[in-house]
């Protein structure tokens, strides 16, 4: 064969050099092709390790909390059943935080507007998150105070002890009371709270009459609705123009309230949606001060894993047992031997179960236990019946209820 130029064995050039096989394009087409999924790869493991980066330094750890409790740590009650673990979370009230300031003045203290005791047992088949009144009546050791100087053991509100001596003086008076040692602690703020529940879209609640609270800055029309962030933290604040204005009915409102938010963080809405999953973790890694074994991201999604197992209709919210202060009816008492059978359930790993109020309870009580019922023996062989289950009055994340 010749070449128009006379040239044996060569083919017919196309202008501007030698003409290019399909192989050829293809083995190119595909080295770009893996070039680009490569940068894209490094470009995704670099923008995930930077959010993972910066979701982990959001989190404040509570360092001073922690010496605090260690030089205690002789009076403090034994850990738990080894896998269970006990969370006490904190509701701070304090002005000083961004975004908190238009809830008043900012004097310097602080309170625990909300404490709620979490447990979650070894098999994390279930959880408990036990309200203890701000209001109650309790035994406060001696604590460090933000200035330094310690504070006298006292006989007084629950509350009083976050603004002695913070978490640290808080947890020790919780595990006074309930004998069980607290593994781990949050703080959240007003602002922290909003920002979570503007970050899942909301919270849906139903209301039975309309609500005009100026304190609490809360106008809401009768009926279901879904609460974002300021109408949220108004609802679960709110006293006197909800209910019968008792700190009983608030904390039942709250427990109703985180009942319909662990509801909808647990549905697909939200854990398999990028959009709202990273504004979440945001607003909470954000938002919390936590003791330093909680203090990672790595650590709060294990506590959120665990709590992403649990069945809805297993998620507990009860109050602890109390009553009106017999030295002062504005206070509250612990109701007994109730409450010593929570405390002892919670201490021990053992299961509970919450049912709604019959309506029956003693007025102004909390929680009160239920005789549980005997389970029948076996009519032959050995008997193996097991421990009746003490069901107290509460709700779970599963049951609808119009509040």
């Amino acid at each position: 064969m010749t070449s128009s130029a006379g040239i044996p064995g060569r083919r017919p050039e196309a202008a501007g050099g030698s003409p290019e096989s399909p192989r050829r394009r293809r083995r190119r087409l595909l080295r770009w092709i893996g070039l680009g999924l490569a940068l894209l790869v490094l470009l995704g493991a670099g923008t995930g390790w930077w959010l993972y980066r910066k979701l982990d330094a959001n989190i404040t750890s509570d360092t001073s909390a922690a010496a605090e409790l260690e030089r205690y740590e002789r009076e403090r009650p034994a850990p738990g059943t080894s896998g269970s673990r006990n969370i006490l979370l904190i509701g701070s009230d304090s002005r000083a935080g961004s975004g908190n300031a238009s809830y008043g003045r900012d004097r310097g203290t602080q309170r625990s507007d909300t404490v709620i005791l979490l447990h979650l047992p070894a098999d994390r088949r279930s959880a408990t998150a036990v309200s203890i009144p701000r209001d109650l009546m309790v035994d406060i050791p001696s604590c460090l105070g933000p200035g330094g100087s310690r504070s006298a053991e006292q006989f007084a509100q629950f509350n009083w002890a976050f603004q002695r001596g913070g978490a640290a003086c808080t947890i020790r008076t919780a595990e006074k009371l309930t004998g069980i040692r607290i593994d781990h602690h949050m703080v959240v703020d007003f602002d922290g709270f909003k920002r979570m529940v503007d970050a899942i879209g909301g919270v849906e609640v139903c209301l039975r009459q309309p609500v005009n609270d100026s304190g609490a800055r809360l106008r809401l029309p009768a009926g279901r609705q879904t609460l974002r962030g300021e109408q949220a933290l108004g609802f679960v604040r709110a006293r006197y123009s909800l209910g019968d204005g008792s700190d009983t009915e608030r904390m039942e409102r709250q427990q109703h309230f985180l009942a319909s938010m662990v509801d909808k963080v647990q549905s697909n809405g939200v854990l398999l949606n990028p959009r709202r999953l990273y504004p979440l973790l945001d607003a909470a890694t954000s938002s919390v001060t936590t003791d330093p074994g909680l203090a990672s991201l790595r650590g709060l999604y294990e506590l959120a894993r665990a709590l992403r197992s649990v069945p809805t209709d297993q998620m507990n919210f009860l109050t602890v047992p109390r009553r009106p202060y017999a030295a002062n009816p504005n206070r509250d008492e612990l109701v007994q031997p109730d409450a010593g059978r929570l405390f002892q359930r919670l201490r021990t790993d053992q299961p509970l179960a919450v049912a709604p109020s019959t309506g029956s309870d003693e007025p102004g009580t909390g929680s009160t236990a239920r005789p549980p019922t005997p389970t029948p023996a076996p009519t032959s062989g050995t008997d193996t019946r097991a421990t009746p289950v003490p069901t107290f009055t509460g709700t779970t994340a599963g049951m609808t209820d119009c509040r």
